[in-house]
């Protein structure tokens, strides 16, 4: 069995990885780290995991003995997740990170973005993007998986075939998200209290929220030119779920038929990226719960527009889900164990 460790198991992606785990195989939950909880049963955290981890209580990290798992998941706040990792990597554990402390590749626009200077910016020279969809052979390979934004995610699955074909104009892309309460964490914050979100939607982020040089970095180098996507975020009364809809010129020359070739020769065969038919548009609905990606393109003659719609569950393949799906191929098991579950519906 492949001992596991989380670090900050007491959020939401924290639950979600212990629900992923858990029905995992080839896997046993050795070490949970809080602050907050810590000594306490998992259950007085996550009521639905009551007597199905007796042997497991919350610790603080500063009294974890990495040297007893074999990978440990950083379910940390971001600036607070690179010292961790610098101190457990030496210790021969891998280490599948959900903070942005590894996603950048240039330093100074991760410090510009995040307002601190970058503690240990040679690990991120080591880190490969965690988007097993494009960087797959190298997440076989590495010990430290950075793993993308929930946005990120959404945004570049849904356009990254468009500009890896060139059949698209890198200029004038226009994201427009929406997303559920759950991604602004489970701290209390008045803007995400639900009676201040019921019956209302709204933008926020703008003019350049923190995910967007992520997007760019990824799409730019998908593209092999400079991308700067136009990207608006806005939060709705649900709890879970990112719906993005993307919008880009189709260069001289497109088909539709060009489009629909470039997305099944991309996903075709991704076990997580499920291509929509011709007749039906994806809702958040149809992947909650779940570690896949949905996506419909349509596109416009008259005016030239591509639209890609994509939707996949924040807390899912935008965050939990993803990092399952990099462990897997870090540690050699099938990429989608643990990850089979269906969507729940209704």
């Amino acid at each position: 069995m492949t001992r596991v460790a989380i670090y900050g198991a007491t959020g939401y992606t924290g639950f979600e990885l212990i629900r992923l785990l858990m029905s995992h195989p080839g896997v046993k939950i050795t070490v949970l780290t809080s602050e907050q909880y810590s000594d306490l049963p998992v259950d007085r955290a996550f009521a639905p995991f009551r007597g199905r981890l007796p042997k497991v209580a919350f610790g603080k990290m500063g009294q974890v003995r990495t040297e007893d798992v074999d990978a440990v998941f950083l379910a940390l706040p971001h600036t607070v997740s690179a010292p961790v990792a610098a101190e457990i990597l030496p210790r021969g554990a891998r280490v599948i990170d959900l903070s942005a402390d590894f996603r950048f590749r240039s330093i100074p626009l991760y410090e510009s973005v995040y307002g601190v200077r970058h503690a240990f910016p040679d690990l991120c020279k080591q880190a490969v993007y965690g988007l097993p969809e494009t960087y797959r052979d190298a997440l076989r390979k590495t010990r430290l998986a950075a793993v993308p934004g929930c946005f990120p995610t959404a945004v570049i699955l849904a356009l990254s075939p468009l500009l890896a074909e060139g059949l698209v104009d890198a200029e004038g892309i226009v994201a427009d998200c929406k997303t559920g309460v759950s991604g602004g964490g489970r701290g209390q914050n008045p803007g995400l209290h639900y009676p201040e979100v019921e019956g209302g939607v709204r933008p926020y982020g703008l003019p350049m929220h923190r995910h967007n040089p992520e997007m760019d970095q990824e799409l730019s180098l998908a593209a092999g030119r400079n991308v700067a996507v136009t990207f608006v975020p806005h939060l709705l009364p649900m709890v879970r779920g990112i719906l993005a809809t993307c919008f880009a010129t189709a260069r001289r020359n497109v088909t539709a038929k060009d489009v629909e070739k470039a997305y099944r020769k991309h996903y075709g065969k991704e076990p997580f990226v499920r291509l929509c038919p011709p007749d039906v548009l994806p809702s958040t609905k149809d992947v909650s719960g779940s570690n896949f990606c949905d996506i419909a393109v349509r596109f416009d003659g008259k005016t030239r527009r591509v639209i890609a719609v994509s939707v996949i569950d924040n807390l899912g393949k935008g965050a939990s889900g993803a990092a399952v799906q990099c462990f897997n191929l870090m540690m050699g098991f099938p990429e989608d164990e643990g990850l089979r579950r269906l969507p729940v519906f209704p």
